[in-house]
Parts: C-alpha cells; structure tokens; sequence
C-alpha cells in the first residue's frame, strides 16, 4: 500500500501547472508531482526526526513546499508528536494532493487549480501519524485509513465535493482503488493463514468477495482493475510474473513472466484496461532509488515510464500512484 515517504508561498504551487486531471492519459507528459518528501533531522544521539514542511518534487526537478501543510504530526489532541511525519498522499496521476492544513482539517490540492477542504468533522479524532490517506488514480476519490487503537471504518470521500460517499468496515485492509475510482479493494484476514479479498463501491457496499490462492493471497499488494473484478498481482524473485485473477469467478485468469528491473515492489496500479504500472524501490546505503515500470498485460512487454533518486535529506516520502 500506498506509504513510504520551499519555503515558498502557496500562490506558487498553484500556479506552477495549469494541465487538467486526465484519468489514464498518460498525464506525467505535463508536469506533476513525482513525490512528496519531508526533511530528515537529528534529533538525540543517533535519532532522526522529521522537521520542516512537507516538499513536492516534481517531474521537471522543480521543489517547493506545501506551505500550508503540517509537516509533523499533532497527536489527537493537537499537540506535536515530534517523532512522525502528518499524513499525505499524492494522485496517480501527480495532479493531486491530500494533506492535513496547519489548521487541523484534511484538504486536496489540485495542482493548476484550488483546494477544497474537507468538513472540520470529516475524519475521528486521532492522531495525524494514525491515519493513511490513499488517492485514486485521477484524485477524484480518497480514502482515510486508520491505525489507532480504536476501530474505525474506512472513510471514502469525493474530492470534487467533499462529501463522504461511504465506508468499509474497520477490519478490512483497504489495498486501494480500482483503476477507474469507483471501487476499493480489501483484504480480510479469515484465519488459519486464509485471506479473502473484497470489493467495495465508493459508497461502501459489498459487490464480491473470494479467498483466492496462495499466489494471489501471498504476494501483495493487489490491483484492482476498472472492471471491478479483475485483480493483478506480482510474484516477485528469480523469475517475476505477473498474475491476474478474478474475483466473480475465483479463477487465476492470466500468468505471464516478466522482466523487471531490480527493486522491491512499492505500489501496483491498474492505469488502463490492459496497462498495470509498478513502483520498484532500492533502499542503498546512500540513497533511495525508484523505477517505475508500466506492463501490458496482454503481451507481458515491461516498459520502464521514470527513474529518479529520493532527496537524500528525506526522512519518509510519499511517491504517486499509477
């Protein structure tokens, strides 16, 4: 799943791209946000912190902060937590981003657009470092999960309006969206080493559940496809291969060999009906390296889209999706 994560004024970002939010039209030809990373500090001994405000890299190599994001986290009750980075998420497509304000509420910036802010009510009060936040490929929908000690349902929400659409249950793992926004995909764990996977509309209703194989179950993260029922997955090692199964018919589809450049599997995303895209991530003594790797999956063919290095100062960093 989606988390493994300038002092210029917020007029800036907004005006540093004005390309519209396409879904699946291959929208990193314009500029967009590679990723999101905050600064690393020493804190005590051998301790790193975060500090400093939450940067976007983009594709051109420009950077620059969101200036009205909180970069470190306040616990539940707005106090600094000192130790853990706030929330982001960036859009598959790096035209959008949610975050937490320094005021507390959960917004979406629209790069060449505005921000809409999300009701002061919109999410429980739990700390900023408790919840995930997962946007759909287009950003037109996003999810808020949660990892407090209280159980709370998946919040979904649309972007456009800022209404809650609907939620999935507190025991589900929420892998993400399906390629088109409309559905999220889950995972429950069953017991005796079973695990289902669910899909869900935006407005939070059940439309289908399996326990898929081993092959499937095994080797997260899932993709779920537009259709809402295909779902893909990497088996990675020796011999990678990417396998698509069916939820509605419990029945692995597709199994193709592949070659993938070298990396652990960050993030997978459906970005078209027959195109998946792969974030790969290096973690070397001296940097943070990501290939991201597009697979059509009718031919098998790898293509590999961007290659970039992580600002060494980076504590965590928050890359796009698809």
């Amino acid at each position: 799943m989606r988390t493994t994560i300038f002092t210029t004024l917020t007029a800036a970002l907004v005006a540093l791209v004005a390309a519209p939010v396409a879904v699946h039209a291959s929208p990193h030809h314009h500029d967009s946000i590679r990723y999101a990373s905050i600064k690393s500090c020493e804190g005590r001994g051998d301790e790193t912190r975060p500090c400093g405000g939450w940067r976007l890299v983009m594709h051109s190599g420009k950077k620059m902060t969101l200036a009205d994001a909180q970069g470190v986290a306040l616990d539940e009750k707005g106090k600094s937590t000192r130790h853990f980075p706030a929330a982001i998420a960036v859009s598959g497509n790096g035209q959008r981003v949610a975050y937490f304000t320094k005021t507390g509420r959960l917004a979406v910036r629209t790069l060449g657009g505005g921000v809409k802010l999300l009701a002061k009510d919109a999410l429980p009060r739990v700390g900023q470092n408790e919840v995930t936040l997962v946007l759909s490929d287009d950003g037109g929908r996003l999810a808020a999960i949660f990892s407090d000690e209280k159980s709370h349902a998946t919040r979904l929400f649309d972007t456009a309006t800022g209404d809650r659409l609907g939620t999935v249950p507190a025991d589900l793992v929420v892998q993400g969206f399906s390629g088109d926004g409309d559905e999220v995909l889950a995972t429950l764990d069953a017991g005796e080493t079973v695990t289902d996977l669910l899909a869900y509309s935006d407005a939070g209703e059940q439309l289908l559940r399996a326990t898929p194989p081993q092959v499937v179950a095994v080797n997260g993260p899932q993709a779920l496809a537009a259709d809402g029922r295909t779902v893909a997955n990497i088996v990675q090692g020796n011999k990678p291969e990417l396998v698509l199964y069916d939820l509605e018919s419990d029945q692995v589809t597709d199994r193709k060999k592949i070659k993938l450049p070298a990396g652990d599997l960050d993030m997978i995303d459906w970005t078209g009906d027959t195109q998946v895209t792969l974030h790969l991530v290096r973690h070397l003594s001296n940097s943070t390296r990501m290939t991201v790797v597009q697979i059509d999956t009718g031919t098998g063919a790898v293509k590999v889209r961007d290659r970039y290095t992580v600002l060494k100062d980076t504590f965590v960093f928050a890359a796009c999706g698809g």
